[in-house]
């Protein structure tokens, strides 16, 4: 293991069990407590795939005419990562995105898809980040969630993102989404096998191989520059608490509902 993902792992690890211990999940006991996580969550689904394709965009050619761009074993890695993303299956063996997978979850339990299609739906016309908050409702915590994603992505610095993409994801995912799966277990026996199964499939994927394309990755990028590994540590800290506070938000909402 490079030296440098060892203590970037080290000193990020209490962060990391603040998110993969969070009391939200304790509290989510009946399919309206999870309707509103999925509210907050989905936010973080789908920025999720904007980090990814900021990554592919810059480390591949993805405009005509097509030239050789970047490191080739990096231009494998996240076109691997890529493809498993954006053209997972479903139950059925349908081709989708993971953000679609979860859409599908969020409607078979009945939480409400308008708020987050009508964020898209604003965002595609417009552009404009902040009008598409507004217009949905979007949560707060939620929106800083987001900014912070696009905040990264507009440094265009490519390690950074692939530094937040992931230690902020691909390789605290597995473990963040184990302590949901136990809480579910427990709690919703069979009503949800939709949101189940997209749990199950991150785990399944993230843990067994795409946190280690993503490990990867981020070495090939950060190379042996210091400079952009103390930065890339500093973002995954930042990262990591926006997660925690994310959490935060949808803890305080299930327990104000509940009072």
């Amino acid at each position: 293991m490079n030296d440098h993902i060892t203590r970037i792992q080290h000193n990020i690890e209490p962060l990391r069990q603040q998110i993969i211990r969070h009391k939200v999940y304790s509290v989510i006991k009946d399919i309206d407590d999870l309707k509103v996580f999925m509210k907050y969550h989905v936010y973080a689904v789908w920025d999720f795939m904007s980090l990814l394709k900021s990554l592919q965009n810059g480390l591949t050619c993805t405009s005509v005419p097509w030239f050789p761009t970047g490191d080739s074993e990096t231009r494998h890695l996240i076109n691997e990562i890529v493809a498993g993303e954006e053209s997972d299956v479903d139950m059925d063996g349908n081709f989708k995105s993971h953000f679609e997978l979860y859409l599908d979850a969020m409607a078979q339990c009945g939480a409400d898809t308008t708020e987050i299609e009508r964020f898209i739906a604003v965002l595609r016309e417009t552009g404009d980040l902040e009008r598409a908050f507004n217009t949905a409702g979007t949560p707060e915590k939620a929106r800083e969630f987001v900014r912070f994603t696009f905040e990264t992505i507009g440094t265009r610095k490519d390690y950074l993102q692939a530094a937040t993409f992931t230690f902020g994801r691909e390789d605290l995912i597995p473990g963040m989404f184990m302590s949901i799966i136990e809480d579910i277990h427990r709690n919703f026996p069979d009503s949800i096998s939709l949101f189940k199964y997209y749990l199950e499939r991150h785990i399944e994927v993230d843990g067994d191989h795409h946190s280690h394309l993503a490990l990867r990755m981020t070495a090939n990028l950060c190379g042996d520059n210091e400079a952009s590994w103390q930065e890339a540590e500093n973002a995954t800290i930042a990262s990591l608490e926006r997660r925690i506070a994310l959490w935060d938000g949808v803890y305080e909402e299930i327990a104000s509902v509940n009072a």
